[in-house]
């Protein structure tokens, strides 16, 4: 059963992980990879067969466009209903994270920015086999579609009859997915890096998996990019006198019945709050299909913490920076200021974790294992690529050259600093076409169509500029909304803010 323990021990538990890096894993998994890499599709399948236990056909490797179809009439109504539900709070929370290209013409001469162009094709793997993950592939997909990406090619582990969980297909429909194909593990991850006859490669490879999975993402990493290497769940509530041991206890639970190595924390000032909470486990996890797994995790990777105060419980918090983190106590926004790393928070007693795994709208494909301190959940921002946009007319370069040769002297970059002075010369100027790089674009407006173009407001000539008019969008840019002025949270300061015990 989970174990009761002083701050001073908190640490060492916290940490705890059955993170097997070990060199034959590595070995092993590499093995795969590169089988997959130089066979394809026979490969493909003649490791789903050894590793999977299923036969796969070359034919079969893709699922058919009857296959799901038939998975999308097939399923419960009310789960699709709810599936449905669940796209359109994803879809709109994710809206809100979609960044634009931006130009800034600030220096006389001068034309800086940034253009944002969605990856074009992305692979998302999805847990399946024994189990079924709809969820997951909603959490992936979507924020994909949101940024614009074209291609969204998905993964998933068969049962061994060979067929893909329906419920795990109608929420791919429903959710955009372009293409899926019934196979996993490591070899599922090499198919989408290096690709084979029917796989194509992609540029980013999305989403949680076992450790082999893990192990592949991490080889293939500079081939192609990843979201993250994650690890076992883990959920730490932060509660105090005020909170419910029933809700408490069913939430650590949520988490511990995802496997015998995720992590279920409680970190309390109150001594009677850990001995009910503690009691109460014991009683629910009679009640739970996944009891054995449970249980196991709670005796694992379980503990009790008893903290001096709120303040202490959050800063412990924020030193394990867990994936999902509950703040179970009185006024919790008032404490939001002083959390600075979890993947994702949880605020108040009717705010349980799985609202935020199926419908409330966030991600749930989250950092673990500690990473949460640099790396963010999945979102829009995964899904872009950033390019950076340069322009100088002949008399902004002539002004910044001295500079710019002063510093490529320094670095014996000779030809780097030759680069810029061959335009500033006589000969190189006569052979320059009138009204060409001399800045006409900006001073002429040019550069107020990009603008325009990019920010969706229409601009304001002012009183120097009198004779510009409304000019044309920029073809290419699309207008995207944005949020302007957001609310505050009371106690939650841009500063930091901070909570303090009453």
């Amino acid at each position: 059963m989970i174990r009761i323990v002083e701050a001073g021990q908190a640490l060492e538990l916290l940490r705890k992980r059955n993170r097997d890096e070990s060199r034959d894993l590595a070995e092993r998994v590499a093995g795969i990879v590169e089988a997959v890499r130089t066979g394809g599709d026979a490969a493909l399948c003649r490791i789903s067969r050894e590793l999977d236990g299923f036969s796969l056909a070359v034919e079969k490797i893709r699922v058919s466009e009857e296959e799901m179809n038939q998975a999308r009439s097939e399923v419960d109504p009310d789960f699709l209903r709810a599936v449905r539900k669940a796209v359109e709070n994803i879809r709109a929370y994710h809206e809100k994270q979609v960044v634009h290209s931006w130009f800034d013409c600030s220096r006389e001469g001068v034309v800086l920015g940034q253009l944002v162009r969605p990856l074009q094709r992305v692979g998302i793997y999805v847990p399946g086999g024994k189990a079924s993950y709809p969820s997951s592939v909603l959490m992936n997909a979507i924020p994909a579609k949101v940024a614009g990406v074209e291609e969204i090619a998905m993964v998933t582990p068969p049962g061994r009859d060979g067929r893909v969980d329906r419920n795990t297909l109608a929420a791919a429909a429903e959710a955009g997915v372009t293409e899926i194909y019934r196979i996993g593990g490591a070899q599922a991850v090499a198919a989408l890096a290096y690709g084979t006859e029917t796989v194509r490669p992609v540029d980013k490879i999305t989403g949680p998996g076992n450790r082999y999975v893990t192990m592949a993402k991490r080889l293939v990493f500079g081939v192609v990019d990843i979201d993250m290497l994650a690890g076992p769940s883990e959920i730490l509530v932060v509660a105090d006198s005020t909170a419910n041991p029933s809700y408490v206890a069913a939430d650590l639970l949520s988490q511990a019945e995802h496997d015998e190595t995720a992590a279920a924390v409680l970190v309390t000032p109150d001594r009677e709050l850990a001995r009910s909470v503690r009691a109460e486990l014991e009683r629910q996890l009679k009640l739970l299909e996944r009891s054995d797994i449970a249980s196991a995790a709670l005796a694992g990777y379980g503990a009790i913490v008893i903290a001096g105060s709120v303040k202490e419980a959050v800063d412990l918090a924020n030193r394990f920076a867990p994936e999902h983190l509950e703040l179970m106590v009185k006024d919790p926004f008032a404490w939001l200021g002083r959390v600075k790393t979890a993947g994702a928070v949880f605020l108040g007693p009717y705010s349980p974790e799985p609202v935020g795994d199926y419908l409330a709208g966030p991600n749930h494909v989250l950092p673990t294992g500690g990473t949460a301190r640099f790396f963010s959940p999945l979102g829009v921002d995964q899904f872009i690529r950033r390019t950076s946009v340069v322009y100088y007319s002949l008399d902004a370069l002539h002004r910044e050259a001295p500079d710019i040769i002063k510093i490529a002297s320094v670095e014996g970059l000779g030809a780097h600093g030759r680069s810029v002075e061959i335009r500033l010369t006589r000969n190189a100027e006569v052979n320059i076409k009138a009204g060409y790089d001399k800045g006409d674009e900006i001073s002429t407006g040019r550069f107020d169509i990009i603008q325009e173009g990019l920010s969706g407001f229409g601009r304001n000539p002012g009183p120097d500029r009198p004779d510009l008019k409304p000019l044309p969008r920029l073809p290419g840019f699309s207008e995207r909304g944005w949020v302007k002025n957001p609310a505050r949270l009371p106690g939650f300061e841009s500063t930091g803010g901070s909570g303090e015990d009453k």
